[in-house]
């Protein structure tokens, strides 16, 4: 039933963020449009402008659905996810690098931010390791906090000399937004994702080890240690490639592993994959509400995801206290 949910609900996103925008046009001709009948103007907003956003929109919150599961379970904390613990805010900070070094091939900014959320895992893990409580969720969320802010710090100090046209984009694209999709970027991040999400599930049954805790893993002949740093680096690089691609966008890992779990899914395996699909659903939801509400103005996507996501934050953390 949940995946017979899921497809039905893309289906239904898809078509309606394919609608509605500054220029309406209805499901039935926005169906016509996509493919190649009707207005000629219809066909251009619809497979030209629309279509790339809604696939990079899915293939960012699988990416964010994906990485929050896997964390999660990693750390056995339903609070885990890259926004939190900090791996987006250094993801952000290597991408900045590149732009400001002139990199914006679609191919190699993913890279620099990946370099930036490795960076990032290692502080945070070391401040909660040095504070004696590297599973505790509350220690990793400050920590995460803590490495976040200065993670914006360094972005603005990087910004600090470029020219104002620059900040201003710069400082959009931190806040979440997907204004600059393209088939280029969108066949980059199929490949980060497909290798990210593919790698993720084929440690599925380690994770549900993992999950009995360290001890019994290790009973039952699992390498805690080596799993933890392949699913912290695999999730690091999926939460790269999508800041590299559409700027920071928080609370998709945090909301929808939980939401999925609540239909009853425990195996990570299907867990994965039904938080990446989620995660899909989710940001296509995000874009339509910030495009649509205050139409023509759009609203950063990152500011959407959070008032969708902090309720559920909240509502966690009075569950883990």
């Amino acid at each position: 039933m949940l995946w017979l949910g899921l497809a039905v609900v893309l289906v239904v996103l898809i078509i309606t963020n394919l609608a509605f925008g500054a220029v309406s046009i209805g499901p039935g001709d926005a169906v016509r449009a996509l493919l190649g009948n009707g207005d000629r103007m219809a066909v251009t907003i619809v497979r030209e402008i629309r279509l790339p956003r809604i696939a990079l929109a899915m293939l960012v919150g699988c990416a964010l659905g994906a990485s929050g599961a896997a964390l999660q379970g990693t750390l056995r904390n339903a609070l885990a996810e890259p926004y939190l613990l900090g791996v987006s805010g250094g993801a952000a900070v290597g991408a900045v690098i590149a732009f400001t070094l002139g990199v914006i091939d679609a191919a190699v900014v993913p890279l620099a931010a990946f370099a930036g959320s490795i960076g990032a895992v290692m502080l945070v893990l070391g401040l909660a390791k040095a504070a004696g409580g590297a599973r505790d969720p509350r220690v990793l969320l400050m920590a995460g906090v803590i490495i976040g802010a200065f993670a914006n710090a360094l972005i603005l100090i990087l910004l600090a000399d470029q020219p104002p046209d620059r900040v201003r984009g710069a400082l959009w694209w931190m806040a979440g937004s997907l204004t600059d999709a393209s088939w280029p970027r969108v066949a980059w991040l199929a490949v980060y994702d497909a290798l990210g999400i593919g790698l993720l599930l084929t440690r599925g049954r380690l994770l549900d080890v993992l999950a009995l805790g360290d001890e019994s893993a290790t009973a039952l002949g699992a390498d805690v240690g080596r799993t933890t740093r392949q699913v912290f680096l695999i999730s690091a690089l999926l939460a790269a490639a999508s800041v590299a691609a559409a700027g920071l966008i928080g609370f998709v890992g945090l909301v929808i592993p939980n939401i999925v779990r609540a239909f009853g899914v425990t195996r990570h395996r299907a867990l994965i994959a039904s938080a990446a699909f989620g995660g899909a659903a989710l940001l296509l939801l995000a874009d339509l509400i910030a495009r649509t509400v205050r139409s023509p103005l759009e609203l950063p996507l990152g500011a959407i995801t959070a008032l969708i996501g902090v309720p559920v934050f909240l509502a966690r953390l009075r569950r883990v206290r």
